[in-house]
């Protein structure tokens, strides 16, 4: 009987080819460009995804400051803390976390979509974000993304 064999392939540490990823957030939403970096520090695209391998690119976002918010929410939008003592909850507006640290805004919208194990940890580890236009990843040539052709 002439058959053919069609075997599944699982990627592991040793076979995933990853690359590095520049991505320019100036006049983006920030929930659409994090999710795009999500995709891509998670390795959806790929066809040999495997969803227990860290198989995804290294992320670098650059122009982390210039990033829009719609609506009211850099008034409304709340980010959440506990200190871990009783009455330890804080909290801070998305423009009081913005006016500390830029980058951070950007660093907590894609985490919230990252998976929440030592995966996701592992995974996080390979996102770069940078306020400014600058960064010191030029040696390992990343591959400029267009966010407006991705879908």
């Amino acid at each position: 009987m002439n058959t053919l064999s069609y075997k599944t392939i699982s990627a592991n540490s040793a076979t995933v080819n990853k690359e590095w990823v520049l991505i320019d957030a100036a006049d983006q939403p920030l929930g659409r460009m994090s999710s795009i970096a999500a995709k891509f520090l998670r390795g959806k695209y790929k066809t040999d995804f495997t969803p227990h391998v860290d198989c995804g690119d290294n992320v670098i976002i650059i122009n982390a400051d210039k990033v829009k918010l719609s609506g009211n929410k850099w008034s409304q939008k709340t980010y959440i803390r506990h200190t871990g003592y009783p009455g330890g909850q804080r909290s801070l507006t998305a423009q009081e976390l913005y006016d500390k640290d830029p980058s951070r805004v950007v660093e907590k919208a894609i985490k919230g979509m990252l998976p929440k194990n030592k995966l996701g940890s592992a995974i996080f580890r390979n996102l770069k974000v940078y306020s400014g236009a600058e960064h010191g990843h030029e040696a390992q040539q990343p591959k400029t993304i267009n966010l407006n052709e991705v879908k």
